[in-house]
């Protein structure tokens, strides 16, 4: 399988806090083919504040794909043309996130309930650039709970031009749970998705929420074009590794251990530009999961790798911790 055919499988969750420049780069020493999506960035924040800052990435992080916050047309298709100058390959609308402040701002989650707009912003941003749009979103929202309002929400978007979706398999309850509960109270509804493509066998169809596995890639995979992976590939990355390699037996399982020594310029890059250890190594914590030594990995990096001076021996020091096997 080539790697932009594995970008098409397996893509990693944006995830707010997480999937910043330093999380990608690391979790690309893993997975040379997934596609990354950014944190949520948006329009807004585009247009108002540092573009460099905001859209900035390195070029081994490709395939990376944006997502966009917003549900203004002419903001979001300003940020697409910008975005596309910047090198992304694929430009992604947040249509699932259901935080108080994404309400307040009239996008995400929300905006289920305006398949209009949402329509409107991909015409917008489709028309400035030739990157593809995509929409991430929920199966439904509150009382709207149904496969027909989804497949109404989803061709809606389709009949403006879009052909992927990525759906998270679960409602948003927008009043009443907060966005940590909404990631895993509202039930996993697989099957919802896996209907939403029978039905719809032209889209392109991505599977996200609740896949930790390699079984429940396989089997989901047997019904859609792709999974996202969320909090797993952010816990126990590893498991990216174990999916590249289970898609490319051909490939080898890389060592933890040579995954750390792999991250060291990447980390003198960073420590050079002035910024602090902790910023690339809070994304790393989890690498050992499962593994002999795993909290002790973790002890070490989270008591030493936020002190003044910290740099890359912190790193070196805490695979001593490690039994050699691991």
């Amino acid at each position: 399988m080539s790697a932009s055919e594995l970008g098409a499988k397996l893509s990693v969750a944006p995830m707010m806090d997480w999937t910043d420049r330093h999380c990608r780069y690391f979790l690309r020493m893993l997975s040379p083919g997934a596609l990354l999506y950014t944190e949520m960035v948006t329009a807004a924040a585009i247009h108002h504040g540092d573009a460099d800052r905001l859209l900035g990435f390195n070029d081994a992080e490709h395939p990376v794909a944006l997502q966009l916050g917003g549900s203004d047309p002419q903001l979001l298709a300003e940020a697409s043309a910008l975005a596309a100058r910047y090198g992304y390959d694929e430009i992604n609308i947040n249509v699932g996130c259901p935080s108080d402040r994404v309400q307040s701002g009239q996008f995400g989650a929300c905006l289920m309930a305006e398949p209009g707009i949402v329509a409107d912003c991909f015409r917008a941003m489709q028309a400035e650039t030739d990157v593809p749009v995509t929409v991430k979103t929920r199966i439904g929202i509150d009382d709207c709970d149904s496969d027909d309002f989804l497949r109404s929400f989803v061709d809606r978007i389709a009949a403006a031009g879009c052909k992927k979706f990525v759906i998270h398999a679960r409602i948003a309850i927008l009043e009443g749970l907060s966005p940590r509960e909404n990631r895993t109270v509202p039930p996993l509804n697989y099957e919802r998705v896996f209907r939403l493509k029978e039905d719809r066998p032209e889209l392109e169809i991505i599977l996200n929420g609740g896949l930790t596995d390699i079984a429940a890639v396989d089997t989901a995979l047997g019904h859609v074009d792709g999974v996202m992976i969320g909090r797993q590939a952010y816990h126990a990355p590893y498991l990216l590794a174990e999916l590249e390699h289970h898609f490319n037996p051909q490939q080898p399982l890389p060592a933890r251990r040579d995954i750390v020594q792999g991250m060291l310029p990447y980390i003198e890059s960073v420590l050079e530009a002035g910024e602090p250890l902790n910023r690339v190594t809070r994304h790393m914590l989890g690498l050992f999961a499962g593994q002999p030594g795993a909290r002790s990995w973790r002890r070490y990096i989270s008591e030493h790798a936020h002190r003044d001076g910290a740099g890359s021996e912190v790193l070196l020091e805490a695979l001593r911790t490690i039994p050699v096997a691991a």
